[in-house]
């Protein structure tokens, strides 16, 4: 086994969902939308069988589709992006893959800001890349920009960003952005943004990308995530967004990694974007209500909740909640003793992780979100 491969054992996302399984928990780890999904996209999706080709597209994707997503970045975020910038890819996980191979080999250094979707970690050290890890300041989850820049030295290649964040739901400024510019520029450094969540901004605020900031322009790459917009997890249609010398580069990873992506998903994803901005606003509606009512509900029982102004998570601070700061001990305890399954942040951080805090998800109907929060009310009274 190459020394730089992913071990094969299981993860605190594998043995919270078997619990949850095998004890038939109400499951809020999991980011799996209950809430309706997408009826036009699959509607499309069944024309593009019969009505397009199902044969090869073109490895950079779709035109229509690299179209389509630029187009929808002027609509939703009044951000110019040229076709030719976009580069379609199985899933936004791809997408990522694609990206830090392109930047990172052997010996090279990346910074990751903690806590990160755990595909990072092990996406650098397969590229045989070696990752830096700064703690995001918690619990408000700001950058340290002190401490961002002790961790550059000469082999950094690249910083991941993730902006709105998983687990934590918050958003990087402009003015946060602007500094990682600065930084970039100085050491000549590609910032990778993950900004699959860009669609699900629950608070009424405009993503702003690195793509917006003009230090940032030519050095940034945008992911995107159609499954995350439309809340159709299991199409895996993403993207990457970047200068044409930086598309260049991911390309060449992608051309060799899957290649291409389902083409009549490909399609229904293009008439997706295209659809009204209100349909976009509707759609997003669904999250904000299921949002508050978790966040209220919890609040009543007695948790600290984190605000959340993205994604379809929310976070709670144990030690505020007056219950013990391990956060993985806590969650199997909410298994067997509340039937509720939620995630520690501490899954989603390097060898040191932050500790303290879990990550609920309130992508689900109504009656599974009231039954969780009563069977968690009585979980913190008996605690």
């Amino acid at each position: 086994m190459p020394p730089t491969a992913p071990s094969a054992s299981d993860t605190v996302f594998d043995r919270v969902s078997a619990l949850a399984r095998e004890t038939g928990a109400i499951n809020l780890g999991q980011g799996f939308p209950e809430i309706e999904h997408a009826p036009e996209l699959l509607a499309a999706a069944q024309r593009a069988l019969v009505e397009h080709s199902n044969q090869y597209p073109p490895m950079r994707g779709l035109p229509e589709l690299r179209a389509a997503v630029a187009r929808y970045y002027v609509q939703e975020q009044g951000l110019a992006v040229d076709p030719a910038q976009v580069i379609v890819t199985s899933g936004a996980t791809e997408a990522l893959a694609a990206a830090i191979l392109a930047f990172v080999g052997p010996g090279d250094e990346a910074v990751l800001l903690q806590p990160f979707y755990d595909a990072y970690l092990p996406l650098v050290r397969r590229a045989g890349g070696t990752a830096r890890i700064v703690p995001l300041e918690a619990p408000g989850w700001t950058i340290p920009f002190d401490a961002l820049e002790a961790a550059i030295g000469p082999r950094t290649r690249a910083i991941l960003v993730n902006t709105p964040n998983n687990p934590t739901g918050t958003l990087v400024s402009r003015a946060d952005l602007e500094r990682l510019g600065a930084l970039c520029e100085a050491s000549d450094i590609v910032l990778i943004c993950d900004e699959v969540w860009e669609g699900m901004i629950l608070d009424g605020s405009t993503q702003v990308s690195p793509l917006h900031v003009e230090s940032l322009k030519d050095r940034s790459v945008k992911i995107g995530s159609a499954g995350k917009i439309f809340s159709l997890t299991g199409w895996k249609v993403g993207w990457a967004v970047a200068a044409p010398a930086l598309a260049e580069r991911i390309a060449a990873q992608h051309q060799f990694l899957t290649f291409t992506t389902a083409v009549p998903l490909q399609w229904a994803v293009a008439e997706g974007l295209a659809l009204p901005a209100e349909w976009h606003s509707e759609h997003r509606a669904r999250y904000v209500a299921a949002y508050h009512r978790l966040a209220g509900g919890l609040a009543l029982g007695g948790y600290a909740v984190l605000p959340s102004a993205a994604t379809w998570f929310l976070t709670i601070d144990l030690t505020a909640s007056d219950l013990e700061s391990d956060d993985e001990a806590v969650a199997t305890r909410m298994i067997r003793e509340a039937g509720v399954a939620a995630i520690p942040v501490s899954a989603f951080c390097g060898d040191e992780p932050e500790k303290g805090y879990l990550r609920f998800c309130f992508a689900k109907e109504d009656a599974t979100l009231d039954t969780a929060i009563e069977r968690l009310a009585r979980f913190r009274e008996r605690s």
